[in-house]
């Protein structure tokens, strides 16, 4: 697997898997505990529907879980990045 370090991915567009661009990854949630990354936290594109993701201040949480490319740009799974982010659905487990 190929390693990419955090810092290198901060301002990477991201864009749902029907190209749409969500926006601009502005920091990621993480498990301290195991150091998994839980969420990306994006700026959203001015254009963008946020209706339709889980919205937190200005910023869409997106489930890690629903990346699929990482490159010039970050891609997300457009059916698993969009509804409550991983760590909301924790919190209330």
């Amino acid at each position: 697997m190929t390693q990419i370090f955090a810092k290198n991915l901060r301002d990477k567009q991201v864009m749902s898997s029907d190209g749409i661009t969500l926006g601009v990854l502005n920091n990621m949630v993480i498990d301290v505990r195991s150091g998994a990354i839980i969420d990306l936290v994006i700026k959203p594109d001015i254009a963008l529907d946020k209706e339709k993701y889980y919205v937190e201040d200005d910023f869409i949480l997106v489930p890690f879980d629903s990346v699929r490319s990482i490159k010039d740009y970050v891609v997300v799974d457009k059916n698993l990045s969009q509804g409550r982010s991983r760590m909301e659905s924790e919190v209330e487990t």
